[in-house]
């Protein structure tokens, strides 16, 4: 039996297309902590996870918490995360899952990488197999004024996209100004709308209400996230379907939500809940309260976007309009498979791991841009 011989972790800056706005401001650039798990007869296995609130201080984590690992098995990534858990936040008092699981869902990752690679099986055959033959992914509008989220949605809508996602939440006069002028252009194709936790309840409703006549499928995270009876007290109120997402980042999150009837979809990623197997658990909460999950995308290169596309493969109850985010760096670091849907639209992987290939010259890139940035 193999086992694990050595962990990195590579700090990573990577400039977007254009600048990123929603209701917590603008972002310039994604930045990932890439983790390689190799095992001591050298198959590597890839991850990567968010660097929230430092960089630095996240790799610095990352380091620690691989430790653990080494001597041990990629095989059993679930006790050794847990033991992980316990050791190095529980027993220091840090009772902080929301952030532990931002760490851990790169190294989780990157043990299921590695289990697919020494299996010769891609990872949703080893989760017990695909539900569906491709997953379907939203179009994720771009720009600051109406008339760029404009030309954005006509581009679109010439690609017969099927679902559009905007972002609100920044202030009411521009909302309503974009969201009218992205229906005008995508006609009768579904909008949804994400106000990622910029409203009141009192501010939710109203805008709810004035949102209704352009036809929003739903509308995601509208009020605070520490605060699920909020959001099920708009759900309540309005006549917009509700989708939680900030609210949900523990497997106890998503148990609340669905005990509170507090949404009617549970957005999440592996990014929020720990990785691959803890988004296994999520969906089994979700589908039991009758609810789908919808993958949850974050700020990270293709890497995570194939281990979401692995996740959206063997989850049962998933919907058809899910979140990727590597379309929006300048370059993405995965060189192969081809990420990009087809109409909205992307079949299943088919080789060993996640399936990926990396653009070395474009990780370079990415390690030089962080130590310029320190």
């Amino acid at each position: 039996m193999v086992k694990i011989s050595s962990v990195r972790v590579r700090p990573l800056v990577l400039p977007l297309k254009q600048p990123y706005h929603w209701s917590y401001g603008i972002r310039e650039a994604f930045a990932v902590n890439l983790i390689e798990v190799e095992a001591d007869d050298g198959t590597v296995g890839i991850g990567e996870c968010t660097v929230a609130p430092d960089q630095t201080g996240t790799a610095a984590i990352l380091h620690r918490l691989a430790n653990h690992l080494v001597g041990h098995s990629p095989h059993d990534v679930a006790p050794l995360i847990a033991r992980i858990f316990h050791q190095e936040y529980l027993g220091h008092g840090a009772n902080i899952m929301r952030a532990a699981n931002q760490m851990f869902s790169g190294i989780d990752m990157a043990m299921w990488d590695l289990q697919g690679k020494l299996a010769g099986l891609p990872v949703h055959q080893l989760l017990g197999g695909a539900h569906r033959k491709a997953v379907g992914y939203f179009y994720f509008l771009q720009g600051e004024t109406a008339e760029e989220l404009a030309r954005d949605a006509a581009v679109g809508h010439a690609q017969s996209e099927r679902v559009f996602y905007l972002k609100v939440g920044r202030g009411e006069k521009l909302d309503l100004e974009i969201t009218a002028a992205v229906r005008r252009e995508i006609g009768d194709a579904r909008l949804r709308l994400d106000a990622n936790e910029g409203w009141s309840v009192h501010d939710a409703i109203n805008m709810c209400r004035k949102l209704e006549r352009y036809d929003i499928e739903f509308i995601e995270q509208p009020t605070v996230s520490w605060s699920i009876p909020a959001m099920a007290h708009v759900r309540e109120k309005v006549g917009i379907p509700i989708v939680a997402d900030q609210a949900a980042f523990t497997l106890y999150d998503v148990y609340e939500i669905c005990r509170q009837r507090a949404a009617d979809m549970i957005c999440i990623g592996p990014r929020e809940i720990g990785g691959i197997q803890p988004m296994m658990k999520a969906a089994a909460v979700a589908e039991s309260a009758g609810l789908k999950i919808c993958i949850h995308s974050s700020f990270t290169t293709g890497i995570t976007t194939c281990a979401e596309h692995h996740i959206g493969l063997a989850i049962p109850n998933l919907d058809d309009g899910n979140q990727i985010m590597w379309q929006l760096v300048q370059k993405d670091i995965v060189s192969s498979p081809d990420l990009a849907p087809r109409n909205g639209w992307l079949d299943a992987f088919t080789k060993p791991g996640l399936g990926f290939q990396l653009a070395d010259d474009l990780v370079a890139k990415g390690e030089r841009r962080y130590a310029a940035s320190r």
